[in-house]
């Protein structure tokens, strides 16, 4: 069996990107879909390389179910041949995946998670890292639409 590899990418791999993971995994999960997926999460930047989720959006997470075990690591450009989609959390963050893109087929598999929302009408997910609980409550409403509309983009094809 072929699993569906999807990387989720923000800024610092510290707040929404391995919420994105751990949401998606938790999503998949619940269908018995679990093992289709290879799901992980990266910073295009380097800044958090090494560490855990930030505290404040594990906190959020756990409310909901959601337990982020992933450790922050950069983007790499071989990631373009480990992943079939790579999706990334904002503008900037997937603008500077299209400049790493190497060829029009990694281009291809660069998409915007909230160009999947179905509920919500937001351009991005916002980064929470400066703000209060209500960002990372807005960060995890935003991913778990999102998700929904990302696990049925997947499977359409």
């Amino acid at each position: 069996m072929i699993k569906k590899k999807i990387l989720f990418v923000c800024l610092g791999n510290i707040c929404r990107s391995p919420s994105a993971e751990a949401v998606f995994r938790g999503l998949v999960e619940k269908k018995g879909e679990g093992h289709h997926f290879v799901i992980d999460s990266a910073g295009t930047s380097d800044w958090h390389r090494g560490e855990p989720a930030d505290k404040r959006m594990q906190k959020h997470a756990v409310k909901r179910g959601y337990n982020l075990t992933s450790i922050s690591r950069p983007f790499e450009t071989g990631d373009f041949d480990k992943f079939d989609w790579i999706v990334a959390m904002d503008h900037e963050n997937l603008d500077e995946l299209k400049r790493k893109a190497g060829n029009k087929s990694d281009s291809k598999k660069l998409f915007l998670m909230t160009g999947f929302s179905k509920k919500y009408n937001y351009d991005n997910v916002p980064d929470p890292y400066f703000g209060g609980d209500e960002g990372f409550e807005l960060v995890l409403d935003l991913l778990e639409d999102a998700g929904e509309g990302l696990y049925h983009f997947v499977n359409s094809g």
